[in-house]
């Protein structure tokens, strides 16, 4: 394993137990966060991208799901051997997590003020009146006016953008090493979307916290990210550096989705190309490749055989049969630039 690397997760494994069988959500992930960094991970809903964030927060659910195989450590501690009691103190303290809807993440008959400092009398031992103290601070740094009485009031009294901000005051009061953000953006306007995006990087220069940006929006990814994790059917299928991903994506999957999104330099009326067919069924994953069947550029290998992760140029990795040097290759792409898919959050 990588040593210098804050947070580690090696070829995990994540089911489901249902009453149709066995689902198969998670598929041999890794990946590696390292310190001061934010790794986007990307895909179509139902990829395993939450699926990934929850289980290394150990936050499945316990009657129905289990990891099956795999690794997961955060700064060289094995977290898939903690008890429950101790997974515990890992949460909110080292490793906290932003869920995406606030409405439901957060408790509507508590104040916003008990929920805020419920997390850091726990785990940092502070007093009321200094976890109060701290509350007051922590709204304020969110960008939320009158903090003194925003901590007496209740979640409906709040809009959509304050409700998101203070889930991540509540996940950074602890000054946790690691934050995963699943999905923040998804419900927000444009306008709300950038602002809490800009409070992410201020929280990052100010904390020197870790990121990790689950979403399905290739604008924020380009705004914000580091590094790009894509994923499909439970799988990572390529994983690069934000510009290398943007300007030279070699997995169809990953240019299906760059052609999906608005982009400036279209044509205006001009048509966004959709990926045909759905995803697999994950109760009985294909054998292959499991984008073969939607892939413009599939061979028959890819139907018989799950393609090895290569390692490109530099830190870009892709698991596709078009890297074998017996393929043919894909045609030429036009380098799908960062700015433009910035510019594309209006």
């Amino acid at each position: 394993m990588n040593n210098d690397a804050l947070l580690e997760v090696d070829n995990l494994h994540v089911s489901f137990s249902t009453y149709g069988g066995e689902v198969k959500a998670v598929r041999g992930v890794s990946l590696r966060l390292h310190r001061g960094e934010t790794l986007a991970i990307v895909g179509e809903s139902g990829c395993g991208k939450s699926v990934t964030a929850r289980s290394i927060m150990r936050l499945l659910p316990k009657n129905n799901s289990k990891i099956t195989e795999g690794s997961i450590r955060f700064n060289g501690r094995e977290l898939t051997r903690l008890s429950e009691k101790q997974m515990r103190d890992v949460r909110g303290s080292d490793i906290a997590i932003i869920f995406q809807d606030a409405m439901t993440a957060l408790n509507p008959t508590m104040t916003i003020g008990e929920q805020l400092m419920e997390g850091v009398i726990r785990h940092q031992r502070l007093s009321r009146t200094e976890a109060r103290k701290r509350a007051v601070e922590m709204l304020q740094f969110v960008g939320i006016r009158d903090p003194e009485l925003r901590l007496k009031q209740h979640l409906h009294q709040f809009s959509g953008g304050m409700r998101q901000r203070i889930m991540i005051a509540m996940a950074a009061i602890c000054s946790p090493a690691v934050l995963i953000a699943d999905e923040p953006t998804t419900a927000l306007d444009v306008t709300i979307q950038a602002q809490i995006l800009d409070l992410f990087r201020m929280l990052q220069r100010t904390t020197q916290a870790s990121l990790i940006m689950i979403t399905h929006d290739l604008g924020v990814v380009a705004s914000i990210a580091d590094r790009v994790n894509v994923m499909y059917a439970g799988q990572v299928v390529e994983s690069a550096p934000v510009k290398e991903l943007f300007r030279n994506p070699q997995h169809p999957y990953t240019r299906g989705l760059l052609d999906s999104i608005p982009r400036l330099d279209r044509p205006r009326g001009a048509k966004l190309d959709a990926i045909p067919g759905t995803p697999p069924d994950l109760f009985a994953p294909p054998k292959g490749c499991a984008f073969a069947a939607r892939c413009p550029h599939a061979m028959e290998v890819c139907g018989l055989f799950p393609p090895d992760s290569v390692k490109l140029d530099g830190e870009h990795t892709v698991a596709c049969w078009l890297q074998d040097a017996r393929a043919r290759t894909m045609p030429p792409q036009g380098p799908a630039q960062v700015e433009t898919a910035s510019a594309s959050q209006g």
